[in-house]
């Protein structure tokens, strides 16, 4: 059998599985491929904007009690402090889904009886999420941004 193997049979065999090799790649990597969408549709008018919300976060930063995040099967509760209230302040969330904006979750809410915000888990789908916290007290702009993983 191995007597007729020639030189040129190697190279036919070798070219065969360096294309096979090829084309196992370009199938592994087209089927795992996933979507990855720019946080938003404006993204160069948003970018000039962007020092609002570095001014927002400095803001956040240097509170001396700052909004928490719990995390139960029910949902996700913000608390706030009690100097925050729904008579001095605006609330926003925006919950971003790197992988999906149809996920990203964006609303503007008040504050519950017990000074939090309330996000249910019906609404939120398995994954990865940023959720941007944003709230306006007495004129001044302050954002928090956490990761969470639902």
């Amino acid at each position: 059998m191995f007597k007729k193997f020639s030189w040129a049979h190697g190279i036919i065999i070798a070219l065969a599985a360096f294309m096979i090799f090829i084309l196992s790649l370009i199938y592994i990597f087209s089927r795992s491929y996933q979507n990855s969408e720019l946080i938003t549709d404006n993204y160069y008018e948003e970018e000039l904007r962007y020092q609002t919300v570095i001014d927002a976060t400095k803001n956040a930063d240097a509170l001396p009690v700052k909004p928490t995040y719990e995390q139960t099967a029910k949902g996700i509760r913000i608390i706030f402090p009690k100097d925050i209230n729904n008579a001095n302040s605006t609330f926003s969330i925006d919950m971003h889904r790197a992988e999906d904006s149809k996920l990203d979750i964006k609303k503007n809410m008040q504050l519950d009886q017990s000074n939090s915000l309330f996000i249910p888990a019906s609404v939120i789908v398995k994954g990865n999420y940023v959720l941007r916290l944003k709230w306006t007290k007495d004129k001044v702009n302050y954002q928090i941004d956490y990761d969470v993983v639902w």
